[in-house]
């Protein structure tokens, strides 16, 4: 189990590194391009912990190619702290030379699957690495969808070579928001390219007389996202598995209950199964 890094828990986990309760961590890559004092930071709780890279910069699925010098700066980066694997979206932030703050949802199209795949085999070939490309979360559906999500991204998984980063709390939204199944999402996802899950809280709200689900990762997982959680894990065994939370931080041991029930679940869910091969045999 892992929990996100993020710099108010620095001195807490340089000073009493929790090596009992989280086996490594994860981080931004692009808070530490600048160099400086969270980077000497990173530098020393890596001597303790696996690192992990979770990128928000690449805008994978723009039209355009991605930023030459972004790629360089997060192959520096990877060269020196050398995580154990690195993500990023299937999303897109940047259009021309204006940069949003934000990841922005693509169409589920061929032209979009081709961007996606050229600039995803550009940062492989560039890092010398496969990367692992994580579901978004999405507010709205285009009317030029071609395939569901699921499809688009076991295509990508094919053409790329690319691996996965499955986000459960993004499936909630998603289907909460979209009204479909996240059972069928679940069942029709090609589970062994996933090698990263998220598990996060989401925010509800009412906005002009509709229930919106938003990806806010500040809260604790909710329960119908634990319960998909453990419908996953019936289903498939175990892969790197992070609590992440970026809003409202709250202290470590927060995060360290979540990632212990996280562990819970991964644990039963193994123990049934096995009974269950037994039986079968």
């Amino acid at each position: 189990m892992g929990v996100g890094l993020r710099h108010p828990h620095y001195r807490q986990i340089i000073e009493d590194p929790p090596t009992e309760k989280v086996s490594w961590l994860e981080v931004h890559p692009e808070n530490y391009f600048g160099g400086g004092i969270n980077y000497k930071f990173l530098e020393k709780i890596r001597e303790d912990f696996p690192i992990s890279f979770h990128g928000v910069g690449l805008s994978l699925g723009s039209a355009q190619p991605v930023n030459v010098d972004h790629v360089q700066q997060l192959k520096k980066l990877i060269d020196l702290i050398e995580p154990f694997q690195f993500s990023d979206h299937a999303a897109w932030s940047m259009s021309g030379n204006a940069h949003l703050n934000d990841l922005m949802p693509l169409a589920y199209t061929d032209d979009n699957l081709d961007n996606l795949c050229r600039n995803i085999d550009y940062v492989q070939n560039t890092l010398g690495q496969q990367i692992l490309i994580e579901n978004p979360s999405t507010y709205m559906r285009f009317t030029q969808d071609e395939m569901t999500e699921w499809e688009f991204l076991n295509s990508l998984v094919s053409r790329s070579e690319c691996a996965l980063l499955l986000d459960i709390n993004n499936i909630v939204v998603q289907a909460k928001n979209h009204g479909f199944s996240a059972h069928e999402y679940i069942d029709n996802i090609n589970f062994n390219a996933v090698k990263e899950m998220h598990l996060a809280g989401y925010t509800k709200r009412e906005i002009e007389g509709q229930t919106l689900y938003l990806d806010t990762h500040g809260e604790k997982v909710h329960k119908d996202v634990w319960q998909l959680f453990e419908y996953t894990m019936s289903r498939y065994s175990a892969v790197h598995t992070l609590i992440e939370w970026d809003n409202d931080i709250p202290s470590l041991d927060v995060l360290f209950e979540e990632a212990k029930k996280a562990k819970s679940i991964i644990d039963q869910t193994k123990e049934r199964r096995c009974m269950q091969n037994d039986a079968a045999e």
